[in-house]
């Protein structure tokens, strides 16, 4: 009697990947292999249940009513093997392995370059693989596994997590050049009364907190011409269609001395206005002291590169 081919973790991770996806192109980038070997994936685990987990159409790929049983499942059994590997490695001490890091478009681009290179100099042994996403989809994704740890602006809105606070960033006003307001060195917050200000899609924290600034300040958040990203904010903005509030980093990196062009920043006079990132993990998690180095090594990284920014002291 023949014996049954066995299930390998590589084939749940497929399925979970192509079920969260829904898509056989984004699933096979997302488990690093081409779209034949993920279909071999699927098929070979077909072939070990003896029964089809998915269902291929034009419309897309769906699960099977066993596909979906079976996928239930492979998410414990996928999580359990990672959280052994985790005690593992944090058993050895130091970075090592792989740790798969979500960040947001507002965030990564312009703090991560510099985190990366001193992680790739200092820790050899360590693969960090790089997740860009909206931030609410960053904290669903961490909830279920998709990343082992997430750069977020908070607050957080699950129990479940630990967040260790990185530091404030300043948020600065920015002005088309020809605004009225451009020509003051600094902004009162009375001349924020009546402004018209652009915002990004509420799918980001700064909208809501951009929001209650317009409330706090009496501007007028401009709701019908919302940003998908910062540098169509930016153009927005030195089209003339209103102000916005931008992130230190961002002005830092791509609005050179203060001014890009069509735009200028200004701080606002007498009020600290700020957004605060952290480093985020699930508490389940087997890498804590892990996730606490790399935290450590961002507020090394932002003290040492980034003056602007409000760096938290490091714990004991």
């Amino acid at each position: 009697m023949s014996r049954a081919p066995a299930i390998t973790l590589k084939q749940l991770s497929c399925l979970i990947a192509v079920e969260e996806t829904l898509h056989f192109r984004r699933a096979a980038e997302r488990c690093g292999m081409s779209q034949p070997a993920l279909s071999a994936q699927i098929q070979n685990l077909e072939l070990a249940l003896g029964a089809q987990v998915l269902e291929r159409s034009r419309a897309g790929v769906t699960l099977t009513p066993i596909g979906r049983e079976v996928f239930a499942r492979a998410r414990e059994v996928v999580d359990g093997a990672q959280a052994i590997i985790d005690l593992s490695v944090a058993s050895r001490g130091g970075l090592m392995g792989t740790i798969k890091l979500g960040t947001s478009a507002t965030l990564g681009p312009y703090l991560l370059p510099q985190v990366v290179s001193t992680l790739h100099k200092k820790y050899k042994g360590l693969s960090l693989y790089v997740w860009e996403s909206s931030p609410l989809d960053l904290e669903y994704d961490l909830g279920r596994g998709a990343h082992d740890v997430i750069l977020a602006q908070l607050p957080t809105v699950s129990r479940d997590f630990v967040v260790d606070t990185l530091f404030r960033e300043p948020l600065y006003l920015a002005l088309a050049v020809d605004h009225p307001l451009a020509q003051k060195d600094h902004i009162a917050v009375a001349d924020l009364e009546g402004l018209d200000v652009l915002s990004l899609s509420p799918q980001y924290h700064l909208h809501r907190q951009v929001s209650d600034l317009c409330q706090t300040f009496g501007a007028r958040m401009l709701r019908d011409y919302e940003g998908t990203s910062l540098d169509a904010l930016r153009q927005m903005v030195g089209m003339g269609m209103g102000a916005a509030f931008l992130p230190a980093l961002y002005v830092r990196s791509e609005i050179t001395d203060r001014g890009g062009g069509e735009i200028i920043v200004r701080r606002i006079k007498g009020r600290s206005i700020f957004r605060a990132v952290g480093l985020v993990w699930r508490r389940s998690a087997g890498r804590s002291e892990q996730y606490r180095m790399i935290a450590g090594i961002i507020r090394r990284v932002a003290r040492a590169h980034f003056a602007d920014l409000q760096v938290e002291t490091d714990p004991d």
